[in-house]
This record gives structure tokens, C-alpha cells and sequence, in this order.
């Protein structure tokens, strides 16, 4: 069974959105600003963005209040850069209870397994949510920009939360054309804080 290239499915997309000369709107979750970085100038030609900063998977406050901080750093420094772009920002509640909840009984699971894979349907659920709710063409994630990362698994959730919400998903394996490496070089520029971690305590112990 051939892979699915998601970035040619992305290239579709945008393609089409050039075409028309119109923007989309689009819900994008993000993980954190470095994450965040490429996609953003990536996608900003095409959409009017609102970024969802939801990530209950971060379980310690005061970094989940310092890559908060990042992020909305980040945006204000590309609209200063960039006149046309538009991004907002949607903060939520922080609450790391949702995260346990969801993780009980997969405390002991590999980095990269069962777990995350809810984590990933956790953070795009809400950020199908929000789209369905403000009218958004679109919704997305950051997430598959990471090397470590399931982009398949993240695509195929993304795209079932798509038929249960009515909102589209927005194809994407951002770490291609070199996106990775690119939200490295931005990181540099920004001077953003890069953690070396995704976020939660269990992916947190395994760097220890």
C-alpha cells in the first residue's frame, strides 16, 4: 500500500486558494511558536489565521505559561514584519486534568504510540470544535512539522474529525520542503525558546 503524500495534497489546496485570490479562513492548533514558525509564514499568504493555543499535554504551569508567551511574542512579530498578514490568536483554559484523564491507563506507553495518538485526536478535536463553531474553512495542526511526529496518523484523525465537525481538514507534512529545517533557522531568528520535550510529564521523563 502506497503512502499518501500529504504535501502534494497541501500544494492541491493551495494552489487552488491562489487561484481565486481570496483567502480562507482557517483554525490552526499549535504546539508551540518554533513549531508554529514555518507554518505560519508558510500558510499566511493563503489564510486568515487563528491560532488555537490549546496543549493540556503541558503539565507543568510555568512552561506551559512560557510557550504561551512564545507564541503570542511570535505572532506579534511577524504582523510587525509582514503588514499582510492575519493572524490572531485564540488562548483556552489551561487544564492539565483533561490530559490525565485521557492518558489513564497509558502512563507506561512508548513516546510515539497509543497515547500520543489520542493526545494528537485531543488537541485537533478541539481545534475542529472551534473552527465548526466560528465558520472556518479550514482547520489544522503544527504538529506534523516534527521529525517525531505520526504526520499519517495525524492526517487520518485530522480527517475524521473533518466528517464528524463538517469543517475541512487541511492535509499537511510540514517538516517537507525542508519545513523543519526551516522553523530551526526562524527559531534562530526570533530567538525563541525551543524545548527539548513535546510537553507532557512522560515525554518529559524520557529526556531525562
Amino acid at each position: 500500500m502506497n503512502k499518501i503524500n500529504y504535501q502534494k495534497k497541501l500544494d492541491i489546496i493551495l494552489k487552488q486558494i491562489s487561484d481565486t485570490n481570496t483567502k480562507k479562513k482557517i483554525m490552526m492548533h499549535s504546539c508551540c511558536a518554533p513549531c508554529s514558525s514555518y507554518v505560519l509564514s508558510y500558510l499566511a499568504p493563503y489564510f486568515d489565521i487563528t491560532v488555537l493555543y490549546y496543549n493540556p499535554n503541558i503539565t507543568d504551569k510555568d512552561e506551559y505559561q512560557k510557550r504561551k508567551n512564545e507564541q503570542i511574542r511570535l505572532i506579534s512579530e511577524l504582523l510587525a514584519e509582514n503588514p499582510d498578514y492575519r493572524i490572531d490568536i485564540a488562548d483556552c483554559d489551561y487544564d492539565p486534568n483533561v490530559f490525565f484523564g485521557m492518558a489513564k491507563g497509558l502512563e507506561d506507553c512508548r513516546e510515539g504510540g497509543e497515547r500520543c495518538f489520542k493526545c494528537y485526536r485531543l488537541r485537533l478535536g478541539k481545534a475542529a470544535e472551534a473552527a465548526a463553531d466560528g465558520s472556518f474553512d479550514y482547520f489544522c495542526t503544527t504538529l506534523t512539522i516534527s521529525p517525531l511526529k505520526n504526520a499519517e496518523k495525524i492526517n487520518e484523525i485530522g480527517n475524521e474529525l473533518s466528517e464528524k465537525y463538517g469543517v475541512s481538514f487541511l492535509p499537511s507534512d510540514f517538516k517537507k520542503k525542508e519545513g523543519f529545517k526551516r522553523s530551526i533557522e526562524l527559531s534562530k531568528k526570533y530567538d525563541l525558546y525551543r524545548q527539548n520535550y513535546c510537553g507532557c510529564i512522560y515525554s518529559k521523563r524520557q529526556t531525562l
